[in-house]
């Protein structure tokens, strides 16, 4: 499905707003440099410190600088399950490629508790 490098993209802010030129340069670098995907919003990219405008934004645009050129698999992980489908809905409805869902974190479900989790978004979203 996906192969080779696939960088979880930083966040770029500048005067606490998301940088959008340094946002283009970096997606641009990773491109021209032979990144095989990129993963906008992912754990290590800010994502739990974002709110949902800047997080959807940020993979929309992710997706808009791309252009198809690599696939962009949108970060939509988040241990509240109502808010990982709502992400994950807004990637694809974005055209993200792929969602990276992180298993649930702090409130530790059950093995059916994750199932569950990954089951909602999985039938809510292809």
């Amino acid at each position: 499905m996906f192969k080779g490098s696939i960088v979880a993209l930083v966040t770029p802010f500048k005067n606490g707003k998301i940088d959008e030129k340094a946002l283009e340069r970096l997606v641009e670098f990773h491109i021209e440099n032979g990144t095989d995907a990129i993963v906008p919003c992912g754990t290590t990219g800010e994502s739990a410190t974002m709110s949902h405008d800047e997080d959807i934004y940020v993979v929309k645009r992710v997706i808009e600088i791309v252009s198809k050129r690599v696939p962009v698999i949108a970060g939509t992980g988040s241990n509240n399950t109502s808010e990982a489908l709502m992400l994950t809905k807004a990637a694809k409805e974005n055209g993200a490629d792929a969602a990276l869902i992180v298993v649930p974190y702090y409130n530790k479900p059950t093995q059916e508790g994750i199932f569950q989790h990954y089951k909602t978004i999985t039938d809510a979203v292809d």
